[in-house]
């Protein structure tokens, strides 16, 4: 007997074996209710394929909000740093202290996400910024932020807190 032929035997064996389970099946359960399983087998893996996604994206919302939760309690302490730095000091040791504290405030803001909102220059967005007062100047365009009272800050596309803007003309 040749290989060819030893192949052939092999295949026809694979395929009889095949049909017999397949009849056995069939006289085990009737093929209907089967399909019906077959189906809800479907239904409930493409439902809890869903539920994955959904807990999933909850669980980065409940995150995010939790964080800009616990950052909008620092905020004004990163405002107080950054008023500290601006102000003259004849102790530079002291001054470069406080910048080193803001700037390792900063890192840590940054490494969760968390980004500042710019402002002066920007086109006023009431999305993003909180106008307090405007003025007329017509060195700047139309809705363009003048000054920035207090910075703002955001995570992602959600703002934790929003720009004190004077929004010109």
């Amino acid at each position: 007997m040749s290989n060819e032929e030893k192949k052939n035997d092999k295949k026809l064996e694979q395929k009889e074996s095949k049909d017999e389970k397949e009849n056995k099946c069939e006289d085990v359960i009737p093929k209907q209710e089967y399909d019906e399983l077959d189906d809800r087998y479907k239904r409930v893996l493409a439902e809890f394929e869903n539920f994955k996604k959904r807990s999933g994206k909850e669980r980065e919302l409940l995150y995010n909000s939790i964080l800009s939760d616990i950052v909008e309690v620092f905020l004004p302490i990163v405002d107080n740093l950054e008023n500290a730095s601006k102000v003259e000091t004849k102790d530079e040791n002291y001054k470069q202290g406080i910048e080193l504290v803001l700037k390792q405030f900063k890192d840590v803001l940054a490494s969760k996400g968390v980004e500042e909102i710019k402002a002066i220059g920007e086109t006023f967005d009431p999305e993003l910024h909180e106008a307090v007062s405007s003025i007329q100047d017509e060195k700047l365009g139309e809705k363009e932020i003048a000054q920035e009272y207090r910075k703002g800050y955001k995570i992602g596309s959600k703002v934790i807190r929003h720009s004190m803007v004077v929004v010109a003309n």
